[in-house]
């Protein structure tokens, strides 16, 4: 599950679950690790190709921030940036 969702999302699953705040503490530094990549193999299983106009962009965004992943990693995948 967690290779599909953001950090936050994450952290608010395990909240749900009634999970200890040290443990999600430790899962959320993990899960921030690599959060840019799940991210972006997210967005490519489900568009593959980058956003043709404005309303393709946000619905992508949306998408990504639906998943959990934070703005600055949303933002860095649909703009297709490859730095890290």
């Amino acid at each position: 599950m967690a290779r599909k969702f953001g950090t936050a999302r994450i952290e608010h699953e395990l909240r749900a679950k009634g999970v200890g705040r040290a443990a999600i503490a430790k899962v959320a530094i993990a899960a921030r690790a690599t959060e840019l990549d799940r991210a972006r193999e997210a967005w490519k299983k489900r568009f593959r190709a980058p956003p043709a106009s404005a309303a393709e962009r946000a619905k992508q965004m949306r998408f990504l921030q639906g998943r959990g992943f934070s703005f600055d990693v949303i933002r860095r995948v649909v703009a297709g940036t490859e730095d890290d």
